[in-house]
């Protein structure tokens, strides 16, 4: 981990951090899987980002004026958040067509999030096909 996420993370409460670490473990875990590698992590807009090759940049970040939640990002301008409702519309909160939320207090809920993460480590490759290829 660079030393600008370090630096982000211990401005964070417990909860976001562990809910941020979670997160972060699992785009590793996916690009490592898929063959994706390597992540490029940088600090962006303030929140930590993720991006490889082919793929569509994520976004982690938590807020002090909403500390209930880490959001994960994703580039709005892209048909990820259109496809992540269409193929999970109850499995999470979306604010608009840039973030999914993600409570403190839950247990991460990996198979959906795990399938959302790959399709944009992926996404310029499957960005043609009806739902991402989903």
């Amino acid at each position: 981990m660079n030393n600008d996420i370090q630096a982000l993370l211990a401005r964070y409460p417990p909860q976001a951090v562990s809910q941020f670490m979670s997160v972060r473990q699992l785009i590793f875990s996916l690009a490592n899987e898929n063959e994706l590698n390597p992540v490029e992590e940088t600090l962006k807009w303030g929140e930590a980002s993720y991006k490889v090759k082919g793929g569509s940049a994520i976004r982690i970040g938590w807020k002090a004026k909403d500390p209930n939640f880490i959001k994960v990002y994703f580039h709005c301008q892209t048909i990820l958040l259109e496809t992540f409702k269409e193929l999970y519309p109850k499995d999470f909160v979306y604010e608009g067509n840039r973030a999914i939320t993600i409570p403190l207090t839950c247990i991460i809920k990996h198979t959906p999030l795990r399938h959302c993460l790959t399709l944009a480590l992926q996404y310029h490759t499957l960005k043609q096909q009806p739902l991402l290829g989903a």
